[in-house]
């Protein structure tokens, strides 16, 4: 059973930039990064194979977000930059045992407990 603990939630205003990550309590396959608003559903962000030689994001944080993984420390990143009011929500981090990347939810075994990005305008 992999545990995964994220970090690197806050404040910070419209236009600027956080970076999260998510360690993990083993060796995991593919990873990814969804996200989840106030009276929405979870949602995906962007996801990274095991290799990280490959990487998805979804048209609203395309440009702005970029996915990366340390495999010797077990961690992925989550770099946001030009942040956005809509971009407020609670961030997870999810890791599944395969190598190979994908973007349902559904697929992800291992999930975190969320951290808070709020984006104030």
């Amino acid at each position: 059973q992999v545990q995964l603990v994220e970090f690197g939630g806050g404040l910070v205003q419209a236009g600027g930039s956080l970076r999260l990550s998510c360690v993990a309590s083993g060796r995991t396959g593919s990873m990814g990064w969804f996200r989840q608003a106030p009276g929405k559903e979870r949602e995906f962000i962007t996801t990274i194979n095991w290799s990280g030689g490959s990487t998805y994001y979804a048209d609203p944080v395309k440009g702005r977000f970029t996915i990366s993984r340390d495999n010797v420390k077990n961690t992925l990143y989550l770099q946001m930059n030009s942040l956005k009011p809509e971009d407020t929500a609670v961030y997870y981090c999810a890791a599944r045992d395969s190598l190979v990347a994908l973007t349902t939810r559904q697929a992800y075994t291992y999930w975190g407990q969320g951290t808070q990005v709020t984006v104030s305008s």
